[in-house]
């Protein structure tokens, strides 16, 4: 029960009380709603296959929102270089990390190009690589040469191949293998396209089995702010 000056004092002030829940409703949303900038790091395979795609459809929907992604395939300290979250094969991941799966499971491929083949047989097991001119990868960050991790019945061999060209990119990599100058190890998915022109022949495929893709990572003592939470359901793998 109010008394008449409280009656009086809710006549005067009542018809506002509905304008400012509106305006507080209002900037509860606003403050829910995804917004300012995301740094992401990320490899230039993932990049272009999943996150740009993600992004065609994410960025539209909230115009406040922007993602810088930053393309690095080394190995990047994102609490360190102040990154939002990162982008990892799934299987190198650190657990004191959020781990977030966006793509399904990964195929490593040996392939060269059919003259290439014609000219020097094909390999039939991990040993015969070492009479192959290889197409050898330097990591970006740490400087060294990518090893060729193969694996068979449980029994996983780490060999490291020689040839005369050696590159720090893999679109490199991929063209230099088509145009006949020797074999390249790359993720088969981003082999594909070449695979089914005939412009590279896979060997040593049962050398090669599926192993967990990418992931989006990132601490799990960092509160996930609104515009990480849109990030990660626009990237989240579905089956």
């Amino acid at each position: 029960m109010t008394t008449d000056p409280g009656e009086r004092l809710l006549e005067r002030v009542g018809p506002h009380f509905d304008q400012v829940t509106a305006e507080l409703e209002g900037l509860t949303e606003l403050r829910d709603k995804p917004a300012g900038t995301l740094r992401i790091t990320t490899g230039d395979q993932p990049a272009e296959s999943i996150l740009i795609p993600a992004m065609a459809r994410l960025l539209p929907l909230y115009p406040d929102l922007t993602v810088e992604l930053t393309v690095d395939n080394g190995f990047v300290d994102i609490v360190a270089e102040r990154f939002d979250a990162g982008v990892r094969l799934g299987e190198t991941l650190a657990q004191d990390m959020v781990a977030v799966r966006i793509g399904p499971e990964m195929q490593m491929a040996v392939a060269g190009s059919p003259t290439y083949f014609a000219s020097h047989g094909l390999p039939h097991t991990p040993d015969e690589l070492a009479g192959h001119k290889c197409i050898n990868l330097r990591h970006q960050a740490k400087g060294g040469i990518s090893v060729w991790d193969l694996e068979k019945d449980g029994r996983a061999l780490n060999v490291r191949v020689a040839g005369q060209l050696i590159v720090n990119d893999i679109a490199l990599v991929r063209q230099a293998a088509v145009d006949g100058l020797g074999l390249c190890y790359l993720p088969k998915d981003y082999l594909q396209v070449n695979l089914e022109r005939g412009e590279l022949v896979q060997a040593l495929e049962e050398w090669c089995p599926p192993f967990p893709g990418y992931h989006l990572y990132y601490p799990s003592r960092r509160q996930q702010s609104p515009a990480l939470a849109a990030f990660v359901a626009a990237v989240r793998y579905r089956d």
